[in-house]
């Protein structure tokens, strides 16, 4: 239960103060509730600290040694500050290297022995550490957390203040776990979950409080999307009549799946069930989700009511319109697009057309959500690409209309069991087939040693009038990071290996408008290779792009390489994907291994979740639901199973959370899906 303390702003815990108060908003952290929630990202083990002669390159240790020569500082590129040290255990010497750090030569004394801990790598002297956590001796605990930071408010000093906080709450009732099920599943009380996360004296006592504050997490989200689903289960639905989508499909160019046909079935029944429906429609890349949608918005239409179709980028949005507008044209159904981009007399025009009827069918991004967009009679909303949109948006776009229904389309494959939960507001429905004639992408890995050989395949490609993407992992220079910026790295390929083609190149941090603008270019043919970092991976469909290579492979989890290799092969050409690594580790050569043995996404989820645990599949937000920040560190999905059954049987004996028992509970749930308009009654 949230007391006064945990409602405390930031600014009046012991060490933060008006000015710190400012830094740690930068992180989200407001109150005392946020800041024991800002759990560390990471921890460093300097339990055990090894020689520098058994320190092995490519692993972060904690090395022990003498500081054996004076730092000397030299000025690079950029006016930067480089300062280098040797540092011994006696027999094995290793080289120290630090970046814009003025304050090292006064910090490490020649022949004092430290605590070096980072990771070590092979240079031209031998072995290296760029930028270590550097301490004395006997000075450091045994487990370090290492915190999300900004400027001005380092690891150290969050530690601290964390302390404080916890300090304050302590022997007050935070706790919102009733104490029978914390005794039934052997959970830890919640105050010292909280110290076991941010204060470990070893790692297994870590992953114990993080697998307690996981369960809180689990069972929290999954009482509130029961709730959220029992609350729409009652609502009485647009009758759509899907008797004449027959007459749709035989118009189509090519035969639906089996797949296919079942999701459209499932979409009709609860079109015309007299409930809303709330719908997942979950499939691998290419598996064909757009016509199934495609079904549904011409049942809609054939009934009378409109629909609205929310894409999360304005290309993505203009390619469904073209799409949909060739799909429709037989029959009369009137289509209109509706993005930022366009004038205000193009958007004032489409508005005026959408509130008398003229459209059926309307499709556009955010600019749908807007309050001055109004539908004469809104029947069915559906959003493409789920995990770019959330509940809250979903919900604003669902108020255009008096309970419409809801088709969500997902090209995530995500494990059944994780789905279950992850989209527990929304009944499911899985598209496991790929079309006839859509080929598998054909998937090499190499070394870097096949580099040149790579790009005259990818040159191949290009002389024979197709389009190909070159993927590397990093927008800007990181000093840490052995890896090639992107930006530089187009540059080098302009310039290089693919001079006189014409190169593009996307990423993150460019304005929507230039990475739409630069995406039009690609699909129309204005580029031949486009360099792009995962940006790409939620693109537009361009069936001349054949060829992919992925420079650092290893650096990406098996679900995004999965969805970048979808960007290819989406015409009837055969593709092929590159992945470039020279990794080492048998975690990466397994990852590699997987991808070069299948193209079938949802074996690719599961061999994920087996790998990774689910972290990767429930540790992001979406708008309107909580933050599932511990779920993220699970190894495997046991408490996923347990707060799962656990969340049914509360509900079951107690639907309202109303009982004494569970009002810390109810609070929490409350507090949780504030943003989608969640209340208890």
């Amino acid at each position: 239960m949230l007391t006064n303390e945990l409602q405390r702003n930031i600014k009046f815990v012991r060490g933060v103060g008006e000015k710190r108060a400012e830094l740690f908003t930068r992180l989200g952290v407001t109150d005392v509730a946020s800041l024991i929630s800002l759990y560390p990202r990471t921890y460093e083990d300097w339990s055990a600290p090894v020689s520098v002669g058994s320190a092995r390159a490519g692993e972060t240790c904690c090395v022990r040694a003498f500081v054996v020569s004076p730092v000397t500082d030299t000025r690079i590129s950029g006016g930067r500050r480089l300062s280098k040290l040797r540092i011994s255990d006696g027999l094995f010497d290793m080289t120290v290297t630090y970046f814009n750090n003025p304050y090292i030569s006064k910090k490490l004394k020649e022949g004092n022995e430290y605590l070096f801990y980072g990771k070590v790598t092979l240079g031209r002297m031998g072995r290296e550490m760029i930028s270590p956590t550097v301490s004395p001796v006997g000075e450091t605990p045994a487990m370090k957390a290492v915190y999300p930071q900004t400027a001005g408010l380092n690891s150290g000093t969050i530690s601290k203040v964390v302390a404080n906080a916890l300090e304050l709450l302590k022997d007050k009732e935070i706790d919102p776990l009733p104490p029978s099920v914390r005794e039934e599943y052997s959970l830890p009380e919640k105050h010292e979950a909280l110290r076991m996360v941010h204060f470990p004296s070893n790692a297994a006592e870590a992953q114990e409080g993080s697998r307690r504050l996981a369960f809180e997490e689990l069972l929290i989200f999954q009482l509130g999307l029961a709730k959220l689903r029992s609350g729409s289960l009652g609502k009485t639905g647009p009758d759509v009549n899907c008797e004449e989508k027959e007459r749709f499909i035989s118009s189509l160019d090519f035969p639906l799946t089996g797949a296919q046909r079942r999701a459209v079935d499932d979409i009709c029944r609860d079109m015309s069930s007299g409930r809303v429906m709330n719908r997942l429609v979950q499939g691998d890349v290419g598996s064909g989700k757009t016509v199934v949608a495609a079904a549904a918005v011409y049942c809609a239409a054939r009934s009378g009511f409109q629909t609205a179709f929310m894409a999360p980028t304005e290309i993505l949005a203009t390619q469904h319109s073209a799409t949909f507008s060739r799909l429709f044209a037989p029959f009369g159904i009137r289509t209109a697009l509706l993005i930022g981009s366009m004038t205000a007399a193009e958007k004032r025009k489409i508005k005026e057309g959408i509130i008398l009827g003229i459209y059926d069918l309307v499709i556009g991004t955010h600019a749908l959500i807007t309050g001055d967009v109004e539908f004469r009679k809104l029947g069915l909303v559906v959003t493409d690409e789920q995990h770019r949109f959330g509940v809250s948006q979903r919900a604003a776009l669902s108020a255009k209309g008096a309970d419409p229904h809801l088709l969500v389309m997902s090209a995530t494959p995500i494990p059944r069991t994780l789905s279950l939960i992850l989209y527990g507001d929304l009944d499911i429905s899985v598209i496991d087939e790929l079309p006839p004639g859509r080929r598998p992408v054909r998937t090499y890995a190499v070394d870097t040693s096949y580099r040149e050989r790579a790009y005259a395949y990818v040159r191949k490609h290009l002389d024979a009038g197709f389009k190909g993407y070159v993927i590397c992992p990093l927008v800007e220079e990181n000093e840490n990071l052995d890896l090639v910026p992107a930006k530089e790295y187009c540059e080098s390929l302009k310039n290089g290996p693919f001079k006189g083609y014409s190169v593009g190149l996307l990423h993150g941090k460019m304005k929507p408008k230039e990475k739409d603008s630069v995406m039009k270019e690609f699909a129309e043919g204005e580029l031949q290779l486009l360099v792009a970092t995962t940006v790409v991976e939620v693109g537009v469909d361009v069936p001349s792009a054949v060829i992919m290579l992925i420079e650092n492979a290893e650096r990406f989890g098996l679900s995004a390489l999965h969805q970048l290799r979808g960007r290819v092969g989406r015409g009837g050409d055969q593709a092929s994907c590159i992945l470039i690594s020279d990794a080492s580790g048998d975690t990466a050569k397994q990852r590699i291994a997987i991808m070069t043995s299948t193209t079938d996404g949802f074996k690719i989820a599961d061999e994920d979740l087996k790998m990774r645990g689910p972290g990767d599949f429930l540790g992001s937000r979406q708008h309107g639901i909580p933050m599932m920040q511990m779920t993220g560190r699970l190894s495997d999905g046991a408490a996923v199973r347990e707060s799962s059954m656990l969340s049914k049987r509360m509900l079951g004996a107690d639907p309202d959370l109303s009982s004494q028992a569970n009002e810390g509970l109810r609070h929490e749930v409350e507090r949780a899906f504030a943003d989608a308009r969640l209340t208890l009654n």
